[in-house]
C-alpha cells in the first residue's frame, strides 16, 4: 500500500529552490560554450562536411545516450550519421567504421577505457577523429584530430557526481555542430520533411492540394444556367457544403454555399424559382493545385472559411477541397 506524501510549503519551496539552481547551472554551463565556438568548431565542421562516408558518433554511458541523440540529429538535418556503442566496436561493430567516415566520440573525462582502446584502430584506418571532453589534456582530446572543449564549472547534481551540466553542454555542442553543417549545406525545409514524412511537419510540407483535393465526379459543380434547387441537390449529393458554378467551358464563375443558403433564406428569395447565377458569388477564394495544402489552410482559416475550389492557370476547375480533407491529410 503506497502512502502519499504531503508536502509543507517550506518544503516545496526547498524544491523549487533545487529545480532554479539545476537551470542556473546548466544555463551557464552552456553560457560558457560561447567562446569556444571558434576555429576550433569551424574545423570540426570542416571534417564532417567533407566527409564522403557517415559520421560515427560514439560515447559510453550517459555520453553515449547523448550521442544517440546527436547522431540522430544530425542525420535528420542533412549529415548522414549514426551511434556505434564503444563497448561493441572492440568486438566486431568496429567494421562499421569506414575510411570515409568522420569520428565524433564524446567523453566527459576524455579516458573512457572503452573509448581510449578503440582510438589507434580509428587513427590506423586515417579516419579523421572529433572529440568532445571536459578534459582537454586527456587522452582522447590529445589523440583527436579536433578536440572540443566541453568542460563545465561544475555539475548540477550537488553531491558532483551525476552527469547533469556535462551532459546538457554536450547536448548544445552537438547541437551547435548539427545547425551549423545544415546551414552550410543549404538544407531546406524540404529537406528535413523529406526525411520525417511520418511526422505532422513532413506532412505540412510535403503535401499538396492536388495530393488531397475531391476531382471529377467528386467535385459539386452546376452550370450558371441551373436552377437554386439544382445547386441545392448538388450541394447535398456531394456533401462538401458547397457547389462551384461553371459556364459552358468548365471555367468557374462563382460558388454557392451552405452560408449563402441561410442569407438566401433571410432575405426571403424562393428557393424554387430562384437562378443560382443570381445569388453565386463570384469573387470567390480559389486555390492552384500545386501549392502546399498548408498554405491553402492559412488562406481558409484567415478569410474564415471551410471549402475552396481549385482552379488552373485558365480559371478552369480541377478540384475541391474542405477542412475536413485537410484534417484527413494531418495538415491541421
Amino acid at each position: 500500500m503506497t502512502v502519499a506524501m504531503t508536502l509543507s510549503e517550506q518544503d516545496e519551496q526547498q524544491l523549487i529552490k533545487l529545480g532554479q539552481a539545476v537551470i542556473n547551472t546548466e544555463t551557464q554551463a552552456v553560457a560558457d560554450l560561447l567562446p569556444r565556438i571558434d576555429k576550433n568548431f569551424a574545423r570540426a565542421c570542416n571534417f564532417m562536411l567533407n566527409c564522403k562516408g557517415r559520421i560515427v558518433v560514439t560515447g559510453m554511458g550517459k555520453s553515449g545516450h547523448i550521442g544517440n541523440k546527436i547522431a540522430a540529429t544530425l542525420a535528420s538535418t542533412g549529415s548522414p550519421a549514426f551511434f556505434v556503442h564503444p563497448g561493441e566496436a572492440s568486438h566486431g561493430d568496429l567494421g562499421m567504421i569506414t575510411a570515409q567516415d568522420v569520428v565524433l566520440a564524446m567523453s566527459n573525462s576524455g579516458e573512457t577505457g572503452e573509448l581510449v582502446t578503440i582510438v589507434p584502430i580509428i587513427k590506423r584506418l586515417g579516419v579523421p577523429l572529433i572529440s568532445m571532453t571536459g578534459n582537454q589534456a586527456s587522452t582522447l582530446a590529445t589523440q583527436a584530430d579536433v578536440a572540443l572543449d566541453i568542460s563545465v564549472a561544475q555539475e548540477a547534481c550537488p553531491l558532483g557526481l551525476a552527469p547533469t551540466a556535462s551532459t546538457t553542454a554536450t547536448l548544445a555542442m552537438g547541437d551547435a555542430l548539427a545547425v551549423a553543417l545544415l546551414e552550410a549545406r543549404g538544407f531546406t525545409e524540404e529537406d528535413f520533411a523529406r526525411s520525417h514524412p511520418g511526422g505532422s511537419l513532413g506532412r505540412r510540407l510535403l503535401v499538396h492540394v492536388n495530393d488531397i483535393m475531391h476531382t471529377g465526379e467528386e467535385v459539386p459543380r452546376v452550370g450558371e444556367d441551373a436552377s437554386l434547387s439544382d445547386a441545392l441537390m448538388e450541394m447535398t449529393r456531394k456533401s462538401l457544403g458547397m457547389t462551384a458554378i461553371t459556364d459552358t467551358d468548365g471555367k468557374l464563375v462563382g460558388i454557392y454555399t451552405d452560408g449563402d443558403l441561410r442569407r438566401t433564406l433571410d432575405q426571403g428569395i424562393d428557393i424554387h424559382s430562384a437562378n443560382v447565377k443570381d445569388v453565386l458569388h463570384s469573387n470567390c477564394v480559389t486555390s492552384s493545385p500545386n501549392v502546399l495544402a498548408a498554405e491553402a489552410l492559412q488562406v481558409m482559416q484567415s478569410k474564415k472559411i471551410n471549402a475552396l475550389l481549385v482552379i488552373d492557370e485558365n480559371r478552369q476547375l480541377v478540384g475541391a477541397l474542405n477542412m475536413h480533407d485537410l484534417l484527413r491529410a494531418g495538415v491541421v
